[in-house]
């Protein structure tokens, strides 16, 4: 909520799209692998609560818990990102600590109980006390590179000078990795083109790094250095 409030108060950027920060791409990927497991988790759980005579809450309530909780974080760091408001990634750190040693403990826990390492239940454990860890230092690089927590002058980033001008349309540079992935960012164009037949107009301009002049001017370039 507090990201989402404040994504129009810092910075003016017309589209729906993101600033990204040092390591966008790896905590995407990193996310919903976590997101995987949580469900291997959460099977594992309710097979185990049902080869028993009571129920037993704890074996799948958390792991629910914990898939709605990594759910709310790429949706928190998306309009975070949005915002380009890194302060905000210190309550996303502060619950990659938390994860991180709660897990450990119960890895920690089970390896005194005797839980031999073939068990389905504490391979799950140990792969999300890596996938915690990594996620802690993404935010920590996060941290070192815009200088946002412990630094006097933080880095600021403005945005790129194609998503202040108002004709370009097409965004896949700029959207993150599932966005890309999936097309998303063209919807809008889509249902468009549905309800009207699209003009130049509506399509919009390339980016900078996209358009003829830029490329010949890269192509020509490298012509003369090897010329």
């Amino acid at each position: 909520f507090p990201g989402w409030g404040s994504q129009s108060s810092k910075v003016q950027i017309h589209h729906n799209t993101w600033l990204h920060f040092p390591g966008h791409n790896l905590r995407w990927i990193l996310t919903f692998t976590l997101l995987f497991v949580h469900v291997c988790e959460i099977a594992e759980g309710i097979v185990s609560d049902t080869q028993m005579k009571s129920r037993h809450l704890h074996l799948f309530l958390p792991a629910i818990m914990g898939f709605v909780a990594a759910t709310v974080s790429i949706v928190y760091y998306h309009n975070i990102e949005t915002s380009n408001f890194p302060k905000l990634l210190l309550a996303l750190f502060l619950y990659w600590i938390m994860a991180f040693v709660t897990k450990t403990i119960k890895l920690v826990r089970y390896c005194q109980d005797g839980v031999p390492f073939s068990q389905l239940r504490f391979c799950i454990t140990g792969i999300m006390v890596v996938l915690y860890g990594l996620l802690m230092a993404v935010e920590i690089n996060v941290i070192r590179v815009r200088r946002y927590v412990f630094f006097m002058n933080p880095q600021k980033v403005k945005p790129p000078e194609d998503l202040q001008d108002l004709g370009v349309r097409f965004l896949q540079p700029f959207v993150n990795l599932l966005s890309k992935a999936t097309y998303w960012w063209m919807n809008t164009l889509i249902i468009s083109a549905h309800k009207k037949p699209v003009d130049l107009k509506a399509i919009g301009k390339l980016p900078i790094a996209m358009r003829a002049l830029t490329n010949y001017v890269c192509l020509k370039e490298a012509y003369e250095e090897q010329k």
